[in-house]
């Protein structure tokens, strides 16, 4: 039992798990799985306690336990039990002090998440503010290299996104084209398919890669269709330079994403056997907040939680990117503009405290309560934080997948504002393109004609 008084009122909370649960910002999805504080206060009393519990407490409570699931599995043995032990001494309240401190380096902070576990870091990031999450995000760097290298300092990336609602080809190469002519596909090239079989999925991946190969630009392709069906189509020959899965905090969740370790071990073996980047890193993960409310695979835990989670185990193999889509289920696991900005914070500082290059797609639905000044605004700070990459959509609206996320044009007002470039080796190519010069697009920009 964990307590806390506050204005006379005493708090009871059953179990870690529990405190993680209350001391967690207000979101529809914990309140729908009734793992929510009840208020404000009982909010702050579980926060209280979660600040002056130690890491070893929570090292020996995951909020599932070991035996039980193999995301706890994969997180624990990849735990660096040397630099734990260093730290394990620590409260939470102590360790947010040691992340925000001036003095601690993203060195110092790459080298401390090795000994951390998930649950620890979405517990520091409870008790953070938005300003505060914004200051530790932008300390941390991790950098991942396929053909192009992401995450250096002055840097951010974008993924072009051409999808089409039936896999057009005229359509999703005009789509391509505007966005590259923005200065948007360095992070990868990545269609989401309408059809996934092993046929449509190898058509799109060739007509991807032989598009790059002829223009020379310096990135990857990737079809997003289930990670076993771009297996197949590996195996079959397909020209694939990086691969995609979508991932949860949960492995029963994971069940129903139709994929596990084992899964994952392999295709990791055959990227590297047969993938047609330069690597090391040769996957990419997307992960969000209230997959497993959705998939009422969550096992009591809070969303926060879960997703951390999801991080945990994505680090295991080595991403080169992981990009956050916390606004794209809708309002029953974030209900409103607020929620997702929160949300887009608390992820990215997670994603990147594990040691991920993180990209943050600030979505919304269009039954939720949220526009485009929360998703600008969400975008606005997470730039600001040091995201890595965001998605590079046409006109800011998918027409496949119906939600909403950055447009090409958002793509070059971030990097213009915050004086960002492109990845070194796909502005080289966008100067030689004379799509930009010294750092800003050119009148060439948006003119299609180029790749005539």
């Amino acid at each position: 039992m964990y307590q806390c008084t506050l204005k006379n009122q005493t708090f009871t909370f059953a179990s870690i798990k529990d405190v993680l649960a209350k001391a967690s910002e207000e979101k529809s999805g914990d309140k729908m799985a009734g793992l929510a504080a009840e208020s404000s206060l009982e909010r702050m009393a579980a926060k209280v306690v979660l600040s002056e519990t130690t890491l070893e407490e929570i090292y020996k409570n995951p909020v599932i336990p070991y035996e039980e699931d193999e995301v706890t599995r994969v997180i624990y043995d990849d735990l660096n039990e040397f630099i734990y032990n260093e730290i394990k001494a620590w409260t939470v309240g102590e360790l947010r002090d040691y992340i925000l401190s001036h003095d601690t380096k993203s060195s110092e902070l790459l080298r401390l998440s090795k000994g951390l576990t998930s649950e620890m870091i979405s517990g520091v990031a409870k008790l953070m503010s938005s300003i505060d999450l914004v200051m530790a995000s932008q300390k941390i760097r991790p950098t991942a290299h396929c053909n192009t290298t992401i995450g250096e300092e002055g840097r951010l990336a974008f993924r072009c996104q051409p999808n089409h609602p039936t896999d057009k080809p005229e359509g999703i190469m005009a789509s391509l084209m505007e966005g590259l002519s923005y200065g948007s596909g360095d992070a990868v090239i990545g269609i989401n398919p309408n059809n996934d079989t092993v046929e449509s999925v190898t058509r799109l991946l060739k007509m991807s890669h032989d598009f790059i190969q002829k223009w020379g630009v310096p990135t990857q392709n990737c079809v997003l269709a289930h990670i076993t069906t771009q297996m197949e189509a590996l195996k079959q020959g397909a020209p694939v330079a990086l691969m995609f899965q979508s991932l949860a905090g949960t492995e029963l969740a994971n069940k129903d994403f139709g994929v596990s370790k084992e899964i994952i071990d392999e295709a990791h073996a055959l990227m590297a056997k047969y993938g047609t980047s330069t690597g090391p890193n040769q996957l990419y993960f997307e992960t969000g907040q209230g997959s497993e409310v959705s998939l009422d695979a969550h096992l009591g835990v809070d969303m926060q939680t879960l997703e951390a989670r999801t991080y945990g185990y994505a680090r295991h193999w080595k991403p080169f990117m992981v990009n956050n889509v916390s606004g794209f289920i809708g309002p029953e696991t974030v209900y409103d503009g607020k929620q997702v900005i929160r949300a887009d914070l608390e992820d990215l500082f997670m994603g990147k405290m594990h040691g991920l290059p993180m990209g943050i797609a600030p979505t919304y639905t269009n039954h939720m309560q949220a526009d485009q000044n929360d998703q600008e605004i969400a975008g606005m700070l997470t730039a600001l934080a040091g995201a890595n990459f965001y998605m590079g959509v046409p006109g800011g609206d998918d027409v496949m997948l119906s939600y909403q996320d950055t447009s090409y044009h958002d793509d070059a007002s971030l990097r213009e504002m915050l004086g960002l470039r492109p990845l070194r080796e796909f502005e080289e190519w966008l100067e030689k393109m004379g799509i930009m010069k010294n750092g800003r697009l050119t009148d060439k920009a948006g003119d299609l004609s180029i790749f005539k």
